[in-house]
C-alpha cells in the first residue's frame, strides 16, 4: 500500500483529505507542522508528502528542499490558499512535483496524486538500477579471492580516489577493462562518464578521428563534425585498450593529451582543453617494443606512473570455479535454462586447464557447455575436447582427477597433451619431449597413460 503523508495545521480539511485520500486505497498519515512531519518522514518511507505553504513552524516551500534531502525518492505536493508565480517557481526548484492552489484545484488532488506516485516508483527503479550498475562496476562486481588477484585489486583501490594515470598490463583476457572500469566507479569521476576504445579494433586515420574527432570536409567521407572519444570524456575517464597498438604519431598526439590536457582534431588548427583521466592497458611487453622502436618511451613513463599487473587466471585457480558458477547462472539465464550447478568432475578439469585465454576462454566455455547441456548439472561431456582429455585414468580404473598444483600432474599432464597432438606417435612424442624413448615408455607406465 501506497504511503501518503498530509502536512496541515487546519485539522478539518487535513481529515476530510485524509479520509478522502485513504477511499483511494492509499495508507494515509498526518502531520500538524514542520517538526512533526519530517519526525514522520524519519520513521516512515512515503512515497508522496502533501503539504500545506504556510505552517506555524515554517514554510512549505522550504520545507520541500529538507524532505528531498531525508527521503530524495518521495515527490512532494504544495497546497496554498494564495497561490503567487515567485513560491510557485522557487517551490519547483526546490524539488516540489507541483504547486496547487487549495479550493479551485481540489479535484486535481487524485489524479495528480496517482501522477506523483508513477515518478516515485519510477525513481525508485532508477536507483535500484544505478545501485545495481554500481555493485557490478565497482570492485565488488570482480569475482575471486585468490591472493595475486586480491593483491591487484589493492593497489587499484588506492590510486582510484587521485587522477593518476594507470597502465594496466597482464595476458589477454584478464579483466583489464573491468578493473579500469571500477578504479573510475570509485573515484570522484564517477558521476562523469567513462569511455573506452580499443585502440587495435581501428585503422590509423580512423583511430585517431574517434580519439580526437573531426571537423567537416577534413577528410573524403568527413561530411560533418564529429566530437572524438576524449571530449565525450571530459571530466570522466578514457579507458585505452591495446595501448600498444597506437602508431608512434598518434602516440605524440596522446603525449600532448596528457603533458598539457589538449589536443587537435582532425583538421583543426585551434587546440581543444580536456579534463580527463586516463587509463591504459597492454598484454605487450612495452620495455621490449620500445626497444624495438615501437613504442616511445616518454609515453610509457607517462602511462606507467602507476602500473598494475594483472594475474593471469593460471595463476589464480582458487577463482576459477566462483567464477565459473557466476558465468553458469548468467547463461543458464540467458538460454532459459535451468541448470543449477557444476559437477565435482567439470569443476576439476577447469583447474586443470592452463586457460591460455584467460576470463573470457572461461567465458566461452561455460556458454558453449551451458548450450550442449540437456540435464540439471553441468558434466564433463559439454567440455571442448581439449579440456576433456585431460581427465586420466588410474590403476583401479576410475578417473579421478589431479591436483592441479602437483608437479607430477604437471608432468602427467603435459606427456598427455604432446600424445594427443602427435596422435599417440611414442617416437614423435619423446622427440618433441626431447626426453629418450625409453624415458618415455617409463613415464608412461609410472602415469598410468595409456
Amino acid at each position: 500500500m501506497k504511503k501518503i503523508l498530509i502536512i496541515d495545521d487546519e485539522e478539518k480539511l487535513r481529515s476530510l483529505m485524509a479520509r478522502i485520500i485513504g477511499l483511494e486505497g492509499f495508507e494515509v498519515i498526518e502531520a500538524g507542522d514542520c517538526k512533526s512531519g519530517l519526525k514522520k518522514i524519519e520513521q516512515h518511507a512515503f512515497d508522496v508528502v502533501l503539504c500545506d505553504v504556510k505552517l506555524p513552524d515554517g514554510n512549505g516551500v522550504d520545507l520541500t528542499l529538507a524532505i528531498k534531502e531525508k527521503s530524495p525518492q518521495t515527490e512532494v505536493i504544495l497546497l496554498t490558499a494564495y497561490g503567487n508565480i515567485p513560491d510557485g517557481v522557487q517551490a519547483i526548484k526546490n524539488g516540489a512535483f507541483d504547486y496547487i492552489v487549495k479550493g479551485d484545484d481540489n479535484n486535481k488532488i487524485i489524479p495528480l496524486l496517482h501522477r506523483a506516485i508513477e515518478k516515485a516508483n519510477l525513481t525508485k527503479r532508477i536507483a535500484q538500477l544505478e545501485a545495481k550498475l554500481e555493485d557490478k562496476l565497482s570492485f565488488d562486481g570482480i569475482i575471486g579471492d585468490s591472493k595475486p588477484l586480491l593483491q591487484s585489486i589493492n593497489l587499484a583501490k588506492k590510486v582510484a580516489p587521485t587522477d593518476t594515470t594507470v597502465l594496466l598490463t597482464g595476458e589477454t583476457g584478464t579483466g583489464k577493462e573491468v578493473f579500469a572500469a571500477a578504479i573510475h566507479q570509485s573515484s570522484s569521476r564517477k558521476h562523469q562518464n567513462f569511455v573506452a576504445i580499443n585502440c587495435s579494433a581501428f585503422s590509423h586515420d580512423l583511430l585517431e578521428s574517434e580519439m580526437f574527432g573531426h571537423l567537416a570536409g577534413s577528410f573524403t567521407g568527413a561530411t560533418k563534425d564529429k566530437k572524438g572519444l576524449f571530449e565525450e570524456a571530459n571530466g570522466g575517464t578514457i579507458f585505452l585498450d591495446e595501448v600498444g597498438e597506437m602508431a608512434l604519431d598518434l602516440q605524440a598526439k596522446l603525449l600532448r593529451v596528457i603533458e598539457n590536457g589538449e589536443f587537435l582534431k582532425v583538421g583543426e588548427n585551434k587546440p581543444t582543453k580536456v579534463d580527463v583521466r586516463i587509463i591504459a592497458a597492454t598484454n605487450r611487453d612495452l620495455p621490449k617494443e620500445i626497444e624495438s622502436g615501437h613504442f616511445r618511451q616518454d609515453l610509457f613513463y607517462r602511462l606507467s606512473v602507476f602500473q598494475i599487473q594483472l594475474p593471469a587466471l593460471r595463476e589464480r585457480v582458487t577463482d576459477i570455479e566462483p567464477l565459473a558458477k557466476h558465468f553458469l547462472n548468467f547463461f543458464s539465464l540467458k538460454t532459459n535454462k535451468k541448470i543449477k550447478a557444476l559437477s565435482d568432475e567439470f569443476v576439476q578439469l577447469l583447474k586443470l586447464h592452463t586457460w591460455p585465454g584467460n576470463i573470457r576462454e572461461l567465458k566461452n566455455v561455460l556458454e558453449r557447455s551451458v548450450i550442449l547441456e540437456t540435464e540439471a548439472i553441468l558434466t564433463t561431456d559439454c567440455l571442448p575436447m581439449e579440456i576433456q582429455q585431460l581427465k586420466i585414468a588410474n590403476t583401479s580404473g576410475e578417473s579421478p582427477l589431479l591436483s592441479a598444483f602437483s608437479l607430477a600432474s604437471a608432468e602427467k599432464i603435459h606427456i598427455q597433451k604432446v600424445l594427443n597432438y602427435t596422435n599417440h606417435n611414442k617416437t614423435e612424442t619423446a622427440k618433441l619431449l626431447n626426453i629418450a624413448l625409453t624415458t618415455l615408455y617409463r613415464k608412461l607406465e609410472e602415469y598410468k597413460i595409456s
